[in-house]
């Protein structure tokens, strides 16, 4: 019993030997040299700055000073380890920045609103929306200029204000001229979905009121100029006619609102002929006129034509 344990133990092989010597294994580096060599490794940055430093072995995995648990750790491994490690993902920060950007600038459109606005007033009036359509290229009855205005939100003809121009400007995320120019085919293009025109049909009748005279029923007058303008990319079969009663009948003085809102659905439901017109269905009773009307223009044309036949 005069040896000790140590004298029984197998003494590892040299080239063992001189790798558990080594001063980094035995004696693990300060707390603040682990904490620098992993914020190294977890920023992306070159790990050249800590070439030939050996990965500091987690606690179980360090010697205990009995050599049972020493933990071997060979150069190929090292490089291993810090591969598992991903980079930090800085492309997911910089598209969050990049979409956050404003392609736009609100003091632009400020600037670009005033070069319009009437002097006496803080709007656009009908004498700056001519010069406004003049720059833009088009014409102030186009079919363009009334989308324009479905998408700035306007309350009325002839009239932007401020919150209108600044907030249409930013919706479509342009603030120049050439910029509003850029967006009217996309604008074309959207008012294509069945919804989209539908919203931009109805936006017609209340941007054709006159909102100072708290109107509520569109003049009749009107009302046929902006069915031939809201119309005027897909015509309906039965516009003409409808127009051409109301032009005959100087007793129809106005349009109400449900009226407009329910032509659309008139024109989509019955045929060129009228055939699937239904009397019994909650029409308003200006439709029933009309029906009657062509039907009477009907009759008269087959009577003409037999009594020609005749002669």
């Amino acid at each position: 019993m005069g040896k000790c344990l140590s004298c029984l133990k197998v003494p590892p092989p040299a080239h063992q030997r001189s790798i558990s010597h080594h001063p980094t294994l035995q004696h693990p580096p300060p707390r603040h040299e682990y904490e620098r060599t992993r914020e190294v490794s977890e920023s992306g940055s070159s790990l050249s700055g800590v070439e030939g430093r050996s990965p500091v072995p987690p606690p179980d995995a360090q010697s205990n000073g009995s050599g049972k648990n020493s933990v071997i750790i060979s150069a190929p491994e090292k490089r291993s380890f810090y591969s598992r490690i991903p980079p930090l993902a800085k492309s997911a920060s910089n598209e969050v920045r990049r979409l956050s950007s404003k392609d736009y600038s609100e003091a632009k459109i400020c600037v670009l609103f005033d070069q319009y606005k009437d002097c006496q007033c803080d709007y656009i009036l009908s004498e700056g929306i001519e010069c406004l359509c003049m720059d833009l290229d088009v014409k102030p009855e186009e079919f363009k200029v009334l989308v324009l205005a479905w998408k700035f939100g306007a309350e009325t003809m002839c009239r932007f204000s401020r919150g209108e121009f600044v907030s249409g400007c930013k919706a479509l995320r342009v603030d120049s001229i050439k910029g509003i120019q850029s967006r009217f085919s996309d604008m074309l293009l959207e008012v294509q979905d069945p919804e989209k025109f539908k919203d931009l049909y109805r936006f017609t009748f209340k941007f054709g009121l006159d909102a100072d005279a708290s109107q509520r029923i569109l003049p009749s007058d009107m009302a046929v100029l902006l069915w031939k303008l809201v119309f005027s990319q897909h015509e309906p079969s039965i516009l003409k006619r409808w127009l051409t009663f109301l032009e005959r009948h100087p007793n129809i003085r106005g349009i109400p609102r449900d009226t407009w809102n329910m032509f659309l659905n008139f024109t989509e439901v019955v045929g060129e002929d009228l055939s699937s017109y239904d009397d019994t269905e909650a029409w308003p009773s200006l439709f029933d006129d009309f029906v009657e009307f062509e039907n009477d223009q009907l009759n008269q044309n087959i009577t003409k034509d037999h009594k020609e036949e005749s002669e």
